[in-house]
């Protein structure tokens, strides 16, 4: 019977030795002593090795067609994702994800929006694909949702393929004007709502310098990733001080029409209105939310002027 490398002679001394280690090394030193030999390392690495070693695994088979089912998928939440950061109402995310789905092939296509993420299921026969994907906000910006829209009319049309869906969808941007620009267009149009309000000249220049430091500040706040609560209420305040100066000196015919146009920048027009479509088209929760946060900003922007107007001492408007 062999042990290590030596043979040992028959008997129940040398089994125990091979299977009972340690009760040989206890009730017969006699024959343990003289027969074992400690393996080399080298061969002992080898012995290791060999029995370590995993043995490679391939990778899963996907077919063809599961790859590509896989792909629009990915195509439609992205086109979805797009609309949803940059402002778009819930009824239209829901068509632009279906209608891309079915041009490239997809039997039905599932669209499940919440505030914060997207769910979305293609099934083309029997087989079905579900993703998701989280939702961060981006402001709004028209210019991407008209893009991702021509991009699924394409589609629909025949005039783009899946991977010409996916080159064109990766280079949708948003377009943005020269922040100075903003600020001029943005000062222009608030102190054209206290012209249209019966101010007169001064107080429509008033409002022109408020509203463009509060949009200066507000974009500069925005561009430092402030809450956007944090940014309607500083904004308002810088713009609230400004234009309470001639609500406080008593400039011009009605100074209390700059204090009000001067903070029209932070209405939040667009979730407000998206809000009640979303309510009204049966998206009740996108619009709840929709809701919560325009009041929650409006509520942050009456912070901010109530506390202009406190440090400036103006209690009331005569």
């Amino acid at each position: 019977m062999a042990f290590g490398d030596q043979w040992l002679p028959n008997g129940a001394c040398g089994i125990i030795c091979i299977h009972h280690q340690s009760k040989q090394m206890a009730c017969c030193p006699q024959h343990f002593q003289p027969f074992f030999r400690k393996p080399s390392p080298s061969v002992f690495a080898n012995r290791f090795i060999q029995m370590t070693t995993p043995t490679p695994i391939s990778p899963p088979f996907v077919s063809d067609d599961y790859a590509q089912q896989q792909e629009i998928t990915r195509l439609c939440i992205h086109a979805a994702l797009l609309l949803l950061q940059y402002g778009a109402e819930s009824t239209l995310i829901d068509q632009i994800a279906v209608r891309l789905g079915r041009a490239l092939g997809m039997d039905s296509v599932e669209c499940a929006l919440t505030p914060n993420a997207i769910v979305i299921t293609t099934r083309r026969g029997n087989q079905c694909i579900t993703t998701t994907r989280k939702n961060f906000d981006k402001g709004i910006n028209m210019s991407v949702i008209t893009a991702v829209q021509h991009i699924v009319l394409d589609a629909e049309d025949g005039l783009y393929s899946v991977q010409e869906v996916r080159e064109r969808l990766d280079a949708v941007k948003p377009e943005k004007y020269n922040r100075y620009f903003v600020v001029f267009m943005v000062g222009l149009s608030c102190a054209s709502f206290a012209h249209l309000s019966g101010g007169d000249p001064l107080i429509c220049f008033i409002t022109f310098i408020a509203s463009a430091c509060g949009m200066w500040v507000r974009q500069a706040l925005s561009a430092r990733h402030y809450n956007p609560a944090v940014v309607f209420a500083v904004t308002a305040f810088v713009a609230s001080m400004v234009s309470g100066t001639a609500l406080k000196f008593g400039w011009g015919a009605h100074p209390e029409i700059a204090t009000a146009a001067s903070v029209l920048l932070l209405v939040p027009g667009v979730p407000l209105i998206n809000s009640l479509a979303d309510m009204l088209k049966g998206h009740v929760n996108m619009g709840m939310s929709r809701w919560a946060v325009a009041t929650l900003l409006t509520f942050s922007t009456c912070l901010g002027i109530v506390l202009a107007l406190s440090l400036l001492n103006v209690s009331a408007w005569d």
